[in-house]
C-alpha cells in the first residue's frame, strides 16, 4: 500500500500545455490521484486572477501561486506576502519610463500597463487592424489571458503579488535586473511568446519551496511524501526541496538536468503516465 503523497503542479508547460489548455489525460489524473486519498496543490507562478475556471473546477486540495507568494488550503488563505507600495510604486515608473509592456499581478486581477494589450493581439494574433482573418481569430477564438488583462488602473496599487514584462528592443533584461536588485528577484519569465528579455519580478527569498515547507509544517506531512511535476527553471527550488521531482518531456534543459526522472511531454500523457507508474492511480 502506497502511503498518501502530496504532489505539486506547476501550470504553464507542465498542466497546461503551449495553448494553455489541460490535456485531459492531466485532468483525469488529478481526479483520480485525489480520489485514492492523495492530496494534489498548484504550484504556479500564476497568482489568483489568472488560474482560471477550467483549471480549478478540475479540483485540487489548494493552491500555491505567484511563484510562491501565497498559499490557499481548500479556501482558505495560509500566507499572503505582497510586494510594498514603495516598490510598486518603483517598477511602474520605470516600466513606464523606458517603453516596457507590463502587467502587475494581484489576487483581484492583472492590471495591464497602456500599451501591453495592444502587443499581446499583435504577438497572439497577427495584425488585427489590417488582416480581416486574424481579426476573425480574435473573434472566434479569443485568447484567455488576454480577455483576463485589466487596462486603464490606477497602478500604484497595495495588492501586488509580483510583476511581468515584455522583452523590449530599448533596454535589456540584465539591465532590468540591475536596476531593480536590491528590491526584487529577477528572472527571466516562463512564457516563451513573451520574449527571451522578459522577465518578472517577485520578492526577494520568495520562491515556490519556501511556500511548500509552510504548507508542509501546516498539515503536518514529511518531505518524504512529497512528489513536483515542473518544467521551467522557476521550478529548480521545488525540484531541490521535494522528495520525488519529475520534469516535463517538454522541460527546459537545465531542469532535467536537476530532475530525479523526466515524463513525457503535457500533451503526451505525462503527468498520467508518472502518477500510474508510481501506483498512485
Amino acid at each position: 500500500m502506497i502511503s498518501r503523497k502530496i504532489i505539486f503542479i506547476d501550470v504553464d508547460g507542465t498542466l497546461c500545455n503551449d495553448d494553455g489548455f489541460v490535456p485531459e489525460s492531466a485532468a483525469i489524473a488529478v481526479k483520480e490521484a485525489r480520489k485514492n486519498g492523495h492530496l494534489v496543490y498548484l504550484c504556479t507562478g500564476r497568482s489568483k486572477a489568472e488560474i482560471f475556471d477550467y483549471i480549478i473546477d478540475i479540483g485540487f486540495d489548494g493552491i500555491i501561486g505567484a511563484g510562491g507568494g501565497f498559499v490557499e488550503v481548500g479556501d482558505k488563505m495560509l500566507y499572503h506576502k505582497k510586494v510594498s507600495e514603495q516598490n510598486v510604486r518603483h517598477l511602474v515608473d520605470f516600466f513606464n519610463e523606458h517603453n516596457v509592456n507590463f502587467y502587475i499581478e494581484s489576487n483581484g486581477g492583472l492590471y495591464a500597463s497602456e500599451n501591453l494589450i495592444h502587443e499581446l493581439e499583435k504577438i497572439f494574433y497577427g495584425d488585427i487592424e489590417n488582416d480581416q482573418a486574424t481579426k476573425c481569430k480574435k473573434d472566434n477564438n479569443p485568447n484567455n489571458f488576454i480577455e483576463c488583462l485589466i487596462s486603464g488602473q490606477y497602478m500604484y496599487r497595495d495588492d501586488v503579488n509580483k510583476a511581468c514584462f515584455l522583452e523590449c528592443k530599448d533596454i535589456s533584461f540584465e539591465q532590468i535586473k540591475e536596476e531593480f536588485k536590491n528590491e526584487f528577484e529577477v528572472i527571466h519569465c516562463t512564457v516563451p511568446a513573451f520574449g527571451d528579455d522578459s522577465g518578472e519580478l517577485g520578492i526577494p527569498n520568495i520562491h515556490k519551496a519556501t511556500a511548500i515547507e509552510i504548507l508542509l509544517k501546516h498539515l503536518n506531512i514529511d518531505v518524504k511524501d512529497t512528489i513536483a511535476f515542473g518544467d521551467g527553471m522557476n521550478d529548480v527550488e521545488m525540484f531541490d526541496l521535494c522528495k520525488l521531482s519529475i520534469a516535463m518531456g517538454n522541460a527546459k534543459a537545465g531542469l532535467k538536468e536537476i530532475a530525479d526522472e523526466i515524463a513525457d511531454s503535457h500533451d503526451e500523457g505525462g503527468i498520467y503516465n508518472s502518477l500510474k507508474k508510481h501506483g498512485l492511480i
